[in-house]
C-alpha cells in the first residue's frame, strides 16, 4: 500500500505515571491497527527522556487519518491520557507522496 501521509508526535506524562498509561496506550494501538486503516502505527517511550512517548504513523491518505481521529476509541483514549497526567501533546502530519527510500 502506498503511503501518502506521515504523522510524527509526542506525548509527555510524568515518568512515574507511565505504568498507568501503558494499558490505555496498548488498547489505542491495538484498536487503531485493527480498525483504522493505518499502514504503520508505532510508539515507544524515549529511553533518554523518561515520560516522553514518541509516535510515528503512516497512512494511505488524509481521509484515513481524518477517520482515525474521529474513531470511537479516540475520545476514551484522550480522556484516559488526561486522567494519567498528560502534560504535553504535539503532533504534525506531512504529505509525503513524493517520498523515496534512503
Amino acid at each position: 500500500m502506498k503511503v501518502a501521509v506521515a504523522v510524527f508526535g509526542t506525548l509527555r506524562f510524568p515518568a512515574d505515571r507511565i505504568p498507568e498509561v501503558l494499558p490505555h496506550l496498548k488498547k489505542l494501538v491495538d484498536t487503531t491497527c485493527r480498525n483504522d486503516g493505518c499502514i504503520a502505527y508505532d510508539i515507544a517511550e524515549d529511553p533518554f527522556d523518561p515520560g516522553l512517548i514518541r509516535f510515528s504513523e503512516l497512512w494511505p491518505d488524509r481521509a484515513s487519518l481524518d477517520r482515525h481521529l474521529q474513531a470511537p476509541h479516540i475520545q476514551p483514549w484522550r480522556t484516559s491520557a488526561l486522567e494519567c497526567g498528560l502534560l504535553e501533546r504535539k503532533f504534525i502530519a506531512y504529505d509525503i507522496r513524493d517520498s523515496w527510500e534512503v
